[in-house]
């Protein structure tokens, strides 16, 4: 028979360990739901900024750009709240376990205080009287009956104790449940959620024909074009000298320790022999718009495309064309929501006109990884694609696979 002691032992590691796991759940809860109540306030600011816009003019390229940001949000909103639902449902779980398990422990030592009870029931005073009477002398006496006086406090105590601890586990239950019918109200306001998007999507929709019958919005995105080209070509020099400043400490930080900097084993990146190899980012469509300069067929007039379009059905999955870092999730007119990939080696790659990023920024990610899934520009469903080579424009055809896409 295992010795009560062990017993209790083992019940207080069990019961420390989920006091433990318990405060570090509340917390991650906690910060969770602050991310949630950021992200709200930030859904509300575009909310009211489309409002503002449908007052003052029904269809404009800014009141587009706002519903796309705005939707991208409420995704966010809505993939960080089934999260939440999972990460508490499995804490639940384990407190769930944790008292099956000191349940079991109980029941283990209600029998055995049944045993002592049942003893003292059948022999009463007069077996603890014989024991005393059998001492051989009187220190003996003293020592049986102190013996006899703890033994049966402590068998009371120990399972007051342990009983108590059962309550706390029991509460702690509940405070669980009590969260997961928060939680499952935050799910039905997910569903909410989830069908303001449907609308904001639909209403995009209807805005975006609207736009599309005003020749004049295609003249001006040609403008937002050539500034949004700009803004990325200093989004990516950006990015090339705060890879320096990382570098500069880090080997800053090596000379004064004296030794190599500790640096963490990254992808292999990307590099000339790659050239001409590279997977492409969407599996199906076709080029539409090749790097170079263009002339618009409608306005006749001529502009420079950074990279290439590719139409492809909206929410298509775009992946990542080799292995590499996100360095950078963005938005910029004319680009919409942007992810821009760090491959080493000076390389860089920008995703563009994305309806979802499923990544955040510093992670790694293996060719084929997921960055998210491709969305609609003012010309229609497309994909846009650039690689940089430093701060230099690359042309991604001279990069990637032949015949990956059929073209127009």
């Amino acid at each position: 028979m295992i010795p009560l002691r062990i017993v209790i032992l083992a019940l207080v590691c069990l019961i420390v360990s989920v006091r433990t796991h318990g405060s570090t759940g509340q917390e991650e809860i906690k910060k969770k739901q602050g991310q949630l109540q950021k992200i709200k306030k930030e859904i509300d600011l575009y909310e009211k900024k489309i409002k503002d816009r449908e007052k003052k003019e029904h269809a404009t390229l800014d009141l587009l750009d706002n519903y796309d940001r705005q939707a991208v949000l409420l995704r966010r909103l809505i993939a960080k709240m089934h999260e939440e639902e999972r990460s508490l449902q499995q804490d639940i779980d384990s407190t769930r376990r944790s008292i099956e398990a000191l349940t079991h422990q109980l029941a283990f030592l209600n029998q055995h205080y049944a045993h002592y009870a049942t003893s003292v029931y059948k022999h009463g005073q007069s077996y603890d009287l014989e024991l005393l009477l059998a001492s051989k002398s009187l220190n003996q006496l003293l020592l049986r009956g102190e013996y006899l006086r703890r033994f049966s406090e402590q068998r009371k105590n120990d399972l007051a104790h342990i009983g108590a601890q059962r309550d706390e586990y029991e509460e702690q239950n509940d405070l669980l449940q009590r969260e997961l019918a928060e939680q499952r109200d935050l799910i039905a306001e997910k569903g909410k959620e989830e069908a303001t998007l449907a609308a904001k999507v639909k209403k995009r929709k209807s805005l975006l024909t609207e736009i599309r019958r005003d020749k004049r919005n295609f003249q001006k995105e040609i403008g937002r074009k050539l500034e949004a080209a700009k803004q990325m070509g200093q989004l990516i020099a950006r990015l090339i000298e705060e890879d320096r400043a990382r570098r500069a400490r880090e080997e800053a930080r090596a000379k004064e320790s004296k030794s190599a900097p500790g640096r963490e084993a990254s992808p292999p990146g990307v590099a000339d022999a790659k050239r001409g190899h590279l997977r492409w980012p969407v599996s199906q469509g076709k080029i539409v718009g090749r790097f170079g300069n263009h002339e618009n067929p409608t306005l006749h007039t001529v502009t420079q495309n950074p990279g290439i379009d590719i139409a492809v059905a909206a929410g298509t999955s775009v992946e990542a064309v080799t292995e590499g870092e996100v360095s950078l999730i963005s938005w910029l007119p004319s680009y919409g929501n942007l992810v821009i990939l760090n491959h080493k080696n000076g390389i860089r790659t920008v995703y563009a006109h994305l309806s979802e990023i499923s990544v955040n920024e510093g992670e790694k990610v293996n060719e084929g990884g997921r960055l998210g899934r491709s969305g609609e520009a003012l010309s229609g469903p497309l994909l846009h694609f650039e690689i940089w080579k430093d701060r230099d424009k690359q042309d991604p055809e001279q990069w990637l696979r032949a015949r990956g896409l059929s073209q127009r």
